[in-house]
């Protein structure tokens, strides 16, 4: 019986890239991308997460891939409650009980959108719902002990946004959150090989640029990869070598804007946890924070030391995952644990 109620308990990192469940008692249960494919015609849904996400860029007309959450909140309700129905009845197929679940959500997401994903998980088969801010999940995630009166800055770099927090007393103190992140980086890498060579390509290809060379400075290792797009000028398919230093040109813009952020953050944050900060260092998340270098950047244009933890990905989902303990003692609905806290 012990392990039925473990299964009714679900953390869920709803990210605009990837969607990661927490099982209590079993961990991360699923990992998937944040992608649907559906028959335009009959409104079937026909795969859900990496199959679909295959399918992006390669549909026929009758068929849609597309990303249900934009920038961390939901952009299409009846995509997401679909995918999340899927999702979820991968990990209580073998249950009676209907899950509790966790829901990790940016600090600025408003009281409609909060509603939304409250609304889509009853739908798709949830008992009750609670709110909690990334930052808090991330920073608990990394092993930060968030109830102490001691300063903690977590920068989560997803990949439709970038939270960067203040933690302290187990509340989010200061926080910015910009939509810039992962996608903006796509995006930008684009539009500097259009602008360059002359040479478009697909997000896709981006992002495995950015995977496999994309840094934010250039170490002078000569690494560089052969990036096939279609000609603008021709319309005939090209082929360019795109070097390390292409991406480091083509990521600056985002990532000054992200810098710009954290200086806002700790400009609006007391000098006393200023100070903590100083000691305890910067805490790096999300699948945007692998960019060669970032730790390194943040680190020299701010004096303050920045770490990447060790699985940026599931950094949030395993900290929502620990924070499960605590459903007991948390208010469902519109109030999550942060603000509650805040509250009293």
């Amino acid at each position: 019986m012990a392990m039925l109620f473990f299964e009714r308990d679900i953390a869920l990192d709803l990210g605009t890239t990837d969607t990661l469940l927490y099982v209590r008692g079993k961990g991360v249960a699923v990992r998937e991308p944040t992608v649907v494919a559906v028959d335009k015609s009959d409104g079937r849904l026909l795969k859900v997460g990496e199959d679909a996400r295959k399918m992006l860029g390669r549909t026929p007309v009758n068929i849609a891939a597309v990303h249900p959450i934009v920038y961390g909140v939901i952009s299409d309700y009846d995509m997401t409650t679909r995918m999340l129905q899927d999702l979820i009845s991968r990990v209580t197929s073998f249950s009676f009980f209907k899950p509790r679940v966790l829901v990790c959500v940016p600090g600025s997401i408003t009281g409609v959108e909060e509603r939304a994903v409250i609304d889509a998980l009853i739908e798709a088969g949830a008992r009750k719902v609670y709110l909690i801010e990334s930052a808090v999940a991330a920073s608990t995630g990394a092993g930060i002990d968030i109830s102490k009166p001691d300063g903690h800055m977590v920068v989560d770099i997803g990949g439709g946004t970038t939270e960067i927090a203040v933690v302290s007393l187990g509340g989010v103190v200061e926080n910015e959150s910009i939509k810039i992140a992962g996608d903006a980086f796509d995006d930008a890498i684009v539009r500097f090989i259009r602008k360059k060579y002359n040479v478009l390509i697909g997000l896709a290809t981006a992002e495995e640029l950015k995977r496999e060379i994309g840094a934010v400075f250039d170490n002078g290792d000569g690494a560089s990869k052969e990036c096939k797009g279609r000609c603008i000028s021709s319309g005939l398919p090209k082929s360019v070598m795109i070097t390390r230093s292409d991406m480091v040109e083509a990521l600056s813009e985002p990532m000054e804007k992200i810098l710009e952020a954290v200086y806002m953050v700790l400009e609006r944050t007391p000098p006393e946890l200023v100070a903590d900060i100083s000691v305890n260092g910067i805490v790096l998340t999300g699948g945007g924070s692998q960019v060669r270098g970032l730790d390194g950047l943040i680190t020299s244009r701010t004096g303050i030391e920045a770490t990447v933890v060790d699985d940026p990905v599931a950094c949030v989902v395993y900290g929502a995952g620990k924070l499960l303990r605590n459903l007991d003692e948390m208010s469902d609905g519109m109030i999550n644990l942060a603000r509650r806290k805040q509250l009293n």
